[in-house]
């Protein structure tokens, strides 16, 4: 019998998976296999809310390959190790993945692949799995990569999509193979209390739901703090639940506005992991230093400590703050604006807030968030390093109600609209009233203090 094993890295589904239908064609049977890696582990990536979030993918999985006559087999320690044990168990001829972009992926493809060559096996790669369009497809003329969205992304749009696969009928494995009992389906509880439940199952439901009430909005609504209008997919796509590709092929036909501003964010994804592959070092360095002398734990700890607790006194930054601790999750908008006021107004390290959110977010992505952080902190792609957005004007923006700000900062919940994003302009004794601390910082003397910083006039 002629045995391939399916390898499941940040692609864990059935719809739209080229590794596994290639896997069945060559196949009388395939071994589906995870494995908890040790090195992410090591390298401080599991955090909490993604592994509870991870527990629940892996068991929808299970239970989709089982409903079709297989199992997902999860095995824990080093994945070249692990994949060579089963390849020997199964007497398995081949391997198939998807491809990576980080340096941790490429490395982790080079030694699965000279180890099964060594044992006489082969290992097959497949792009367009975790992203639309695979880095080095789109590329300038001069360059290895793109520094800047938009020649990017009127490439990327020029790009012919590989068509979308179906769900397999039926995903035969052997019985022979064992390994690790399945987390429990139903279990979401992790630090953050308000966490989505993880898995395929759930996250086509959430592509069917948005489809009908959001996406035709999606252009106008997107940045509305209050509405949280925008899909909330991104933890589905960090953990490959939902296949960029059909995604891409589902916003075109539906077509509008909306789906035209839902695909260029799908573009922006791809982007970052382009440059990600091009330049790895950008996941821990910048991207184009300004040689910074950021402040760090042991000058600004006080500070940065109530970044990380949402209470800087500004209300649109501390209820952002508070709503990734309780969920797992933010706003985009809003991590824009909290990104601002660490690097710009605090002037802390990007590499500080970077972790914070890689230590919270559910959707914990090394390419996105790395790369949005350095945007916003002036060393990465941007062409604007000197942005700085002013949390009150943003508020005001963006939370014109200040529904957002009082839906997360209950102690201003009695506000009224003039003054729920300026609090501390409040007549004394109702500010005294207040449960709520008063700004952490003028916003002039931050902005100052980054100019001055960065050699720039006043």
């Amino acid at each position: 019998m002629h045995v391939s094993v399916v390898l499941f890295t940040a692609d864990l589904r059935l719809h739209d998976h080229p590794p596994l239908h290639a896997a069945l064609d060559a196949a009388d049977a395939v071994v589906p296999l995870f494995v908890r890696d040790r090195a992410v582990d090591a390298a401080g990536f599991t955090a909490p809310n993604r592994r509870t979030f991870l527990d629940g993918c892996l068991a929808d999985l299970d239970a989709s390959l089982r409903a079709r006559g297989g199992r997902l087999v999860v095995r824990s320690g080093d994945v070249v190790e692990e994949v060579c044990r089963l390849v020997t168990e199964a007497d398995a001829d081949e391997v198939h993945m998807s491809a990576g972009h980080s340096g941790f992926a490429a490395r982790r493809e080079e030694r699965l692949r000279s180890a099964l060559e060594q044992a006489g096996r082969r290992l097959f790669v497949h792009d367009a799995v975790t992203v639309a369009v695979p880095p080095g497809t789109a590329t300038p003329a001069a360059s290895d990569h793109f520094a800047v969205f938009t020649p990017y992304y009127r490439q990327w749009a020029q790009v012919p999509l590989r068509q979308v696969v179906g769900a397999p009928r039926r995903v035969p494995v052997p019985d022979e193979t064992g390994g690790e009992r399945m987390p429990a389906r139903a279990g979401v509880a992790g630090p953050s209390p308000a966490l989505p439940p993880g898995g395929e199952s759930a996250a086509r439901e959430q592509v069917t739901a948005y489809w009908r009430r959001g996406l035709d909005a999606y252009d106008t609504t997107r940045d509305d703090l209050a509405a949280d209008a925008t899909s909330r997919f991104s933890a589905h796509l960090h953990f490959g639940t939902l296949s960029p590709v059909e995604l891409v092929h589902r916003a075109r036909r539906h077509g509008g506005a909306g789906a035209e501003a839902f695909v260029r964010q799908l573009a922006w994804r791809d982007f970052h992991r382009q440059v990600l592959a091009a330049r790895p070092h950008a996941a821990h360095s910048d991207y184009r230093t300004k040689r910074d002398r950021w402040r760090t734990e042991r000058t600004a700890g006080p500070d940065i400590d109530a970044w990380r607790e949402g209470r800087t006194g500004y209300p649109v930054v501390d209820a952002a703050m508070r709503q990734l601790l309780h969920e797992g999750w933010m706003h985009n908008r809003a991590r824009l604006l909290t990104a601002s006021f660490l690097t710009k107004t605090l002037y802390v390290d990007w590499r500080i807030g970077a972790d914070h959110f890689l230590q919270w977010l559910v959707d914990g992505d090394l390419a996105n968030n790395q790369l949005n952080w350095q945007w916003m902190a002036g060393t990465g792609t941007d062409t604007r390093p000197n942005r700085v957005l002013n949390p009150v004007t943003q508020g005001k923006k963006y939370d014109p109600e200040g529904t957002y700000v009082r839906r997360w900062v209950p102690e201003l919940a009695g506000v009224e609209t003039p003054r729920v994003h300026e609090p501390w302009k409040l007549p004394g004794p109702d500010r005294a009233a207040l449960d709520y601390p008063g700004p952490l910082v003028e916003l002039a003397d931050g902005l100052d203090r980054f100019r001055r910083a960065r050699g720039k006039r006043t």
